[in-house]
């Protein structure tokens, strides 16, 4: 007990004789981790707003005539035989007549004079909504066009294309800001680290002389940067969730948020960003103090 208590007065020691630096060392660790947390959020939010898009993954494969029991089961064979999907739903002339009908509303009148079979029959696949199929949609509609009696395939080319373009500059920008956290907590924690070792250089070698062991001298530096990494990390996903709610508030009522449902971190997640940042400003206190404590 006497040892854990001389470990936590010498930590905060070591606190109080670089205040300065130990306040832009947090303010740094903590705004590292917003910036990651934020784009990550953004990213999870934006690939969970994937499934609720279900409908525009659709191909849709008219065809030139009504298939027959044995030619949809081809038709199935071919098509799974190519990827996985979720369902296949053939679509006959007067189901897609009602279909039209239904969407015109009180207009539908102007469908009287015209034939309830004028409309081709068709396929409809929904893909497996992974990113996988954002990237495969387009071989898939090729392939799904050599199929025989094929007319035409439509599928949502255009935000396809649009989205995952958009899921891929996330995905970079959550890769440079992972970067970006793991550099800056390391080497601001090290470079804290180390004004505090020269700041105390004289009472260490004195610690050192009467017989200090290593791990007396060295504990509290790495408990100092454990501690950095959890406080500044803490703060940065506190910043994060104010910043989240506040957005929330602004955004409350409007298209975005009525199509999407944006949601914050489950404790899973802000528990391993934290322990990732404290893991990190632990490391590289414990690379300074094994540079420049030569024990």
């Amino acid at each position: 007990m006497y040892f854990l208590f001389t470990i936590i007065k010498q930590t905060t020691r070591n606190f109080l004789l670089t205040w300065s630096s130990q306040i832009f060392t947090l303010l740094t660790v903590g705004l590292s981790v917003l910036i990651f947390s934020f784009f990550y959020l953004v990213y999870t939010n934006v690939i969970d707003g994937a499934q609720q898009l279900g409908d525009d993954l659709r191909l849709t494969v008219y065809l030139d005539e009504q298939p027959g029991k044995e030619l949809q089961e081809e038709y199935r064979y071919k098509i799974k035989k190519f990827d996985r999907v979720d369902k296949i739903v053939f679509v006959s002339s007067k189901v897609a007549y009602d279909r039209f009908a239904e969407q015109l509303g009180d207009d539908k009148d102007i469908l009287n004079d015209m034939p309830q079979d004028f409309l081709p029959p068709a396929i409809e696949v929904y893909p497996i909504k992974t990113l996988d199929t954002l990237v495969r949609i387009k071989q898939f509609s090729d392939y799904l066009q050599t199929l025989p009696g094929v007319l035409k395939v439509q599928y949502g080319r255009e935000w396809v294309e649009r989205f995952y373009s958009f899921i891929q500059l996330l995905r970079i920008i959550v890769i440079l800001s992972g970067s970006l956290l793991i550099l800056t907590t390391t080497f601001t924690v090290a470079h804290t680290i180390r004004l505090t070792i020269l700041g105390r250089k004289k009472e260490l070698e004195l610690l050192r002389l009467l017989g200090a062991s290593s791990t007396y001298i060295r504990l509290p530096f790495f408990l100092e940067g454990a501690l950095q990494g959890l406080l500044g990390s803490a703060s940065g996903i506190g910043a994060l969730y104010l910043l989240y709610n506040w957005m929330k508030l602004r955004l409350a009522g409007t298209t975005m948020v009525n199509l999407f449902s944006f949601s914050f971190f489950e404790p899973p997640i802000i528990l391993a960003i934290i322990i990732l940042s404290t893991v990190l400003c632990a490391s590289g206190s414990f690379s300074s103090t094994r540079k420049f404590l030569h024990i």
